[in-house]
């Protein structure tokens, strides 16, 4: 395993490597530093669209109010856990046991309601994602801004990625896990499960709780987690604005699509390092005819997220030195 983790991050660096050495470094930062104090609008863009993504955890929480209290105390525990979900490659699951651990041992929320906000607020996330990405391709389909080469492997991808999705979420829904493993407790072989199926149960009654006795909020999540997504299409977009580069909202639309897709399918590189670049400088490269210009709004973004990994981990440091459950806001 970390093995793999090495080989994964220097494949990514690698990718990293090949988009560097095709691009002109010096106009790259003549680029970035026309962006300033713009900055700072971007990372509240971000902030924004952060906040909104803890307020849809809070609401798979049950028994949790919908208070700013809780409100910030799951914005801290998010911030924590993203940065661990960053840097480690675990398809942005690996700062998820962070999140369970520290809801357990800070605020008393025990692992099986902890372990089932997580599993919706990603499935939700998911959901919103596939929605917000058909979006962006019916954009790119009628824009016919890209190469036809582009459209296809965008479409394929969307494809898979949507009946995985769907897939997912029935699974939840229906209870599959319940009933497979009731199934095969029948047989000798399945009787070594007896044990556990307790706890399967008592997940899936969670998770289909949620999605059937309350859709108010179910519905509220999904509304907020599409609009998280939607954030990151005002990002691109006054970046550019920044650059002196303006475009569209439909291309904006289209370019944080193929960003965020690239960045699901890359899951495996740690923080889609060289993947996320080489998606920039080809799909916005292609819309304002300047690679260089791709490459830096990809630059921008990953300041963006270096401020926002750093200052995760100042959070969990400071609740490193707390005692647990000493938390009062």
């Amino acid at each position: 395993m970390r093995f793999l983790k090495i080989f994964y991050f220097a494949l990514g660096l690698l990718l990293l490597g090949l988009v560097v050495a095709e691009i002109d470094l010096a106009e790259v930062a003549a680029h970035v530093t026309k962006v300033g104090s713009g900055i700072l609008v971007l990372v509240g863009i971000y902030f924004a669209a952060f906040a909104i993504d803890s307020i849809t955890w809070q609401l798979t929480i049950r028994g949790v109010p919908l208070d700013f209290v809780w409100a910030y105390r799951i914005w801290k525990l998010r911030m924590v856990g993203e940065s661990f979900n960053a840097v480690i490659p675990a398809g942005g699951m690996g700062g998820e046991p962070v999140k369970a651990l520290m809801m357990k041992s800070h605020y008393g929320i025990d692992y099986r309601e902890g372990t089932a906000s997580l599993i919706l607020a990603k499935t939700i996330n998911m959901i919103a994602l596939v929605i917000f990405l058909i979006g962006g391709f019916a954009l790119m389909i009628q824009a016919q801004a890209l190469p036809r080469v582009y459209e296809y492997v965008a479409g394929a991808g969307l494809l898979a990625f949507a009946i995985g999705v769907f897939l997912f979420f029935v699974i939840q829904r229906l209870s599959i896990s319940s009933l497979t493993g009731t199934w095969l407790s029948q047989w000798r072989i399945g009787r070594r499960i007896e044990d556990t199926l307790h706890h399967i149960h008592d997940m899936d009654e969670r998770l289909v709780h949620f999605y059937t006795m309350t859709r108010g909020r179910f519905a509220a999540a999904l509304t907020l987690a599409l609009i998280n997504w939607m954030l990151g299409v005002v990002e691109i977009y006054f970046a550019l604005v920044f650059l002196d580069r303006p475009i569209t909202w439909a291309e904006a639309w289209i370019i944080e699509a193929v960003a965020q897709m690239v960045r699901t399918g890359a899951f495996f590189i740690p923080a889609a390092i060289g993947v996320q670049e080489g998606a920039f400088l080809l799909v916005c490269g292609a819309i304002t005819g300047s690679a260089p210009l791709g490459l830096a709004v990809s630059v921008i973004r990953r300041i963006r997220e270096i401020i926002w990994i750093v200052w995760g981990f100042a959070v969990g440091a400071l609740y490193s030195i707390k005692s647990p459950k000493a938390d009062e806001a």
